[in-house]
């Protein structure tokens, strides 16, 4: 079987992420078949609604995606491999087509959604249902290697309401389902025991079988919610070192939560902290193309600015998958010592308008 599994049962075309091992990490291939399989149903009248899960390693659902594939990131990279290139331009395009996708897309997002998963989830589009489920594990962690929340990541976290998008953009915090409906990143939770019978019912052709989990768009609070009121004060300050000083002095004063949060942007790129603040910002005021444009200056910035082993990116996936030291070295290494010279070239196209890699997306 193929690592896209695809078939048209009744009313449905069915996909399935078939890359268990890998946690259905995306591969170049994989997104060639997304996009060759969406633009054909888009046009199949048999075809009337299309649903999406992932395999688990011991069978259908349990992991939904965990996103691009950051080994071949890394070997890519090193390499000058000219498919690394292809690899960031077509993902993005496909997550436009998604979000463009004009028939009901139903995501079953059970287990792990991460990076790339959450950027084939249909946020923003109009006709998605996006179900999670109690096993549901949410985030958008690039900062954690040294990237930035891509895939239209600043789109779709700058609609979170209040400061949750800069909360879970800079942390990369993960989240359940519940506190993914609350931040808008999510329709409805369902039990995962009842996934492989709704699966088998839309299979059926029995469309009428989505209006139980349509309903079920309101559980119970999360740890997230608890949160809320923090994460809007302490994210809603200006710039990072603002952000870290309040949290670490509200720490120092007994804030558990403050101390745990201040503790975890510690550990992250400075200098990517900096760019995902402003891009989470700029993305509040752009369409998903423009986002997605401005999406994929940056990831040409975070492998050619610093070329190869020197790149940002390349030595946070370095400790974190490939060395698997955790022990990146960050450059530089203090948020205090990141300069506005550093960060805006990540939002300076490398492209002229008319050859820009995403310029014939279509209007939102």
């Amino acid at each position: 079987m193929n690592d896209v599994h695809t078939e048209v049962r009744g009313r449905f075309g069915l996909i399935t992420l078939n890359r268990p091992k890998a946690l259905n990490a995306l591969s170049l291939d994989m997104v060639r078949a997304l996009a060759h399989t969406l633009r054909e149903w888009e046009h199949d009248d048999a075809v009337q609604a299309v649903a999406l899960r992932g395999m688990g390693k011991e069978g259908p659902f349990g992991a939904f995606c965990a996103g691009g594939d950051i080994r071949f990131f890394h070997q890519a990279a090193l390499a000058g491999d000219p498919r690394l290139e292809d690899f960031f331009t077509e993902e993005y395009a496909l997550n436009h087509q998604v979000h463009r996708f004009p028939k009901p897309y139903v995501v079953m997002m059970d287990g792990i959604v991460m990076g790339g998963g959450m950027g084939i989830a249909g946020h923003g589009a109009r006709h998605a249902l996006r179900i999670a489920t109690e096993r549901t594990r949410m985030a958008m962690p690039e900062t954690n290697i040294g990237l930035f929340p891509d895939v239209g990541g600043g789109w779709f976290l700058a609609r979170c309401p209040g400061r949750l998008g800069e909360y879970l953009a800079l942390t990369g915090q993960v989240i359940g389902g519940a506190d993914a409906v609350a931040a808008g990143l999510a329709d409805t939770v369902v039990n995962s025991a009842e996934l492989p019978q709704l699966w088998e019912q839309m299979a059926a052709g029995d469309t009428a079988a989505l209006a139980p989990a349509r309903a079920k768009a309101r559980p119970d609070a999360g740890p997230l919610q608890a949160a809320r009121e923090a994460i809007d004060r302490f994210f809603g300050l200006p710039d990072v070192p603002s952000i870290v000083r309040a949290l670490e002095e509200a720490g120092a004063q007994g804030d558990a939560w403050a101390r745990d949060t201040a503790g975890a942007l510690r550990q992250r790129s400075p200098l990517m902290l900096h760019v995902v603040l402003e891009q989470v910002r700029r993305a509040r005021h752009l369409t998903l193309a423009d986002d997605l444009r401005l999406e994929r200056d940056m990831v040409r910035h975070c492998f050619a600015l610093r070329p190869g082993a020197a790149s940002e990116t390349v030595e946070g996936i370095r400790a974190l998958a490939v060395d698997k030291d955790h022990a990146p070295r960050w450059n530089p290494s203090r948020i205090e010592d990141v300069t506005p010279e550093m960060v805006a070239p990540f939002f300076q196209s490398p492209w002229p308008a008319a050859l820009h890699p995403l310029r014939d997306l279509p209007a939102d």
